[in-house]
């Protein structure tokens, strides 16, 4: 039976009451497409919409512009963004959405049948569980989840109230990449055992930490919603959230979500990892960021690792891959250089195939949402949740590192060559943009071993505690069983 939610449970805590234009009422048993057998399988989905100043926009632009979807509801906590991209919208499609400031007006409307979401990570997982909860199917953006107990509690939700919910990881969906990573499991490059994922993206300073004042089109509470409701040390409220941990992953989650994803497809690995250890800094500079601008994850699976890179400063591609992936087989190698197009070689480095090809993710989901047959998503949110997990795995371990001199960190890696090497690039590659670890220390993050059966450290309270967080009232994400 679906589950019904009222206004006046989420208006609990009095801040919110005071900023909030809602009324007190109850709410409309929720419905879905799936249960509406008035609806014809020719009539247009109704879309709703949270969070369009960035990725959003793209969410527009696909649903405005498909014959079968028609968006009803532009959600934005910034009044000023959400009514411009409303006027977007209208152009598109011929027809103005209405702007709603808060997501769960839309959510009563049995006129929505889908909730396509955009906003800050902190607001994934709630956001997509409150629509599943009042009937709607869900497109969200990656990573799915700000933790790993919040992806769990999504692929829970999904499952009890039998909805579609689509990872926003659009890579799924390119016919290039689909046939690299068949070429990859027909065992064409021989044993793979080896995955390398890689975030090669320039990013500057987001500016000094100082307190600002949110912008004044800003509902700054509804803003930070499940994250505490800190000052804003950050010049920009928008975007660079990325690069705080209270609401970001990095870029690891923001980037480097898509080729951790890609990275555990082709290796084949169902699950979360065995062990984890990540190293690296926020380096070349000092900023109101927290997040690592350097880091290197690395994800033991026992038979198969998976390596990430995070680079934010000047770097050079690696086998002509800058954000993409490279296989390591016994008889060559594959690199993924964009999102749908990649080349597989053999040892001595002859291209022997290329794959190339588009794709239509979104598409997909409308298609699943009118089938009802969640095994043809291109990615399921249990896919979204394992992929987004091994980015929070990671930062878990940086976390709780300790600063180490570069002599250190070589023997914490040990003898393993392939960590030596990793290393010793990344030495090379800061040293050439100013930072010389003879003088410089980095993050050494905690040693990690994980059961991925649980989905919890092996004795270890301390990150256990870093798989959820503290949730601010009204905004609490339910614990697991509670969806």
């Amino acid at each position: 039976m679906t589950k019904h939610f009222s206004r006046r449970q989420f208006l609990e805590d009095s801040m919110w009451a005071a900023t909030s234009a809602l009324a007190l009422a109850a709410v409309p048993a929720a419905r879905s497409f799936a249960d509406d057998a008035s609806k014809s399988p020719s009539e247009k989905l109704g879309v709703a919409i949270v969070g369009v100043r960035g990725r959003g926009r793209e969410h527009i632009e696909n649903f405005a512009t498909r014959p079968d979807t028609e968006i009803l509801y532009i959600c934005d906590a910034d009044e000023k963004v959400g009514n411009s991209l409303c006027k977007d919208a209208e152009r598109r499609q011929g027809r103005a959405p209405k702007y709603v400031r808060d997501m769960r007006e839309a959510f009563e409307d049995k006129a929505v049948d889908i909730v396509s979401t955009a906003t800050p990570n902190h607001w994934h997982a709630l956001c997509s569980i409150w629509a599943m909860q009042a009937g709607k199917d869900v497109y969200v953006e990656k990573p799915v989840s700000h933790n790993v107990s919040e992806g769990r509690r999504m692929v829970e939700a999904a499952r009890k109230y039998n909805k579609i919910c689509q990872t926003g990881t659009q890579i799924r969906s390119t016919e290039g990449t689909k046939k690299a990573m068949a070429f990859l499991h027909a065992g064409k490059l021989g044993d793979v055992k080896l995955a390398r994922g890689l975030c090669y993206k320039r990013r500057g300073s987001i500016g000094p930490r100082q307190e600002h004042k949110p912008p004044a089109s800003v509902d700054y509470s509804l803003w930070c919603g499940p994250a505490p409701m800190d000052p804003l040390t950050r010049r920009n409220l928008h975007y660079d959230w990325h690069w705080v941990y209270s609401t970001g992953n990095g870029d690891l989650g923001n980037q480097g979500i898509h080729q951790m994803d890609v990275g555990r497809w082709g290796l084949g690995l169902d699950g979360l990892a065995k062990r984890v250890v990540s190293y690296g800094g926020r380096l070349g500079y000092e900023d109101a960021g927290d997040t690592a601008n350097t880091q290197v994850s690395i994800l033991d699976y026992g038979d198969r690792k998976l390596v990430f890179e995070v680079r934010g400063l000047k770097t050079e591609p690696l086998k002509g891959a800058d954000v993409g992936n490279i296989f390591y087989g016994s008889d060559g190698y594959l690199v993924m250089t964009g999102y749908s197009s990649g080349a597989a070689f053999d040892r001595d480095g002859k291209m022997i195939e290329k794959f190339e090809g588009g794709g239509d993710h979104f598409g997909n989901f409308i298609q699943c949402v009118r089938s009802r047959k969640v095994e043809d998503l291109s990615a399921d949110i249990e896919q979204g949740h394992q992929s987004s997990a091994l980015c929070h795995l990671s930062n878990i371990s940086y976390l709780l590192g300790e600063k180490l001199g570069q002599e250190e960190v070589k023997s914490r890696l040990g003898n393993d060559e392939e960590n030596q090497e990793t290393f010793a690039r990344v030495a090379a590659h800061l040293k050439e943009n100013g930072v010389d670890l003879a003088d410089t220390k980095l993050q050494f993050g905690a040693d990690l071993a994980f059961n991925p059966a649980t989905e919890t450290f092996v004795d270890h309270p301390q990150a256990d505690k870093l798989l959820t967080r503290e949730y601010r009232a009204p905004f609490v994400v339910p614990a697991a069983g509670k969806v």
